[in-house]
């Protein structure tokens, strides 16, 4: 496709409208809404997101994770401690994340802090994996250089016959949670006209002010 026509490409947002009072005084109560919704219209993957990272001179770098679970306290993902993402987050703790639920002209933007979760909570969520997960968690040295995809397959297979008559692993020790802990919040509806209505909530203290942004 060339320059031109990826110009043309466009088309009109004309689904839901968004305004402060219809969402909730709580965002995480009106970010359930919409996970939720966007759960019953059976989109594919409605959990992944975008996790935007820097290092600690702000070089910025993004890619796809999971969410595996919200409450009053954040937003939580699991990954490799020493991946790329796990060496900037020990660098500097303020991330971004990104739900674009374009199915539904919604989109999802977070900002805020990072820290990791306890042991006891990585754990848990370690061990309700895939077995085939678990292995692949201790066979991967995530965003390392290696040779070729056979060194990976080796590994897994040492790990197989290791814990052949197991259906839990140990926990990796460079392996656990995130949290997310939001600073600001916004909801992003599209409309007509390129108009969209973008609700905005913003931690003061402990209080979250609502604003509307201009599209």
């Amino acid at each position: 496709m060339d320059h031109q026509n990826l110009a043309d490409l466009r088309r009109s947002y004309a689904l839901e409208s968004l305004s402060k009072n219809d969402v909730s005084p709580d965002p995480i109560v009106q970010f359930g809404h919409w996970f939720r919704e966007a759960l019953n219209s059976d989109l594919p993957e409605p959990n992944a997101m975008t996790l935007a990272t820097a290092t600690r001179d702000g070089k910025p770098s993004a890619r796809t994770v999971l969410l595996k679970g919200f409450d009053d306290q954040g937003f939580v993902f699991y990954t490799n401690y020493e991946s790329r993402k796990g060496r900037e987050l020990a660098e500097n703790p303020n991330v971004a994340l990104l739900f674009a639920w374009l199915e539904l002209e919604r989109q999802i933007r977070i900002e805020g802090t990072v820290e990791k979760v306890s042991r006891e909570e990585s754990l848990r969520y370690f061990q309700s994996r895939p077995k085939g997960s678990q292995i692949g968690a201790w066979a991967s040295p995530q965003s390392r250089v290696i040779e070729r995809r056979e060194v990976l397959e080796k590994k897994v297979d040492a790990l197989l016959i290791d814990y052949a008559q197991s259906d839990v692993l140990p926990l990796p020790p460079f392996w656990g949670g995130y949290r997310v802990r939001p600073l600001a919040i916004e909801f992003w509806q599209g409309r007509e006209s390129r108009l969209h209505d973008r609700i905005c909530y913003t931690k003061v203290s402990d209080t979250w002010q609502i604003t509307r942004l201009a599209p």
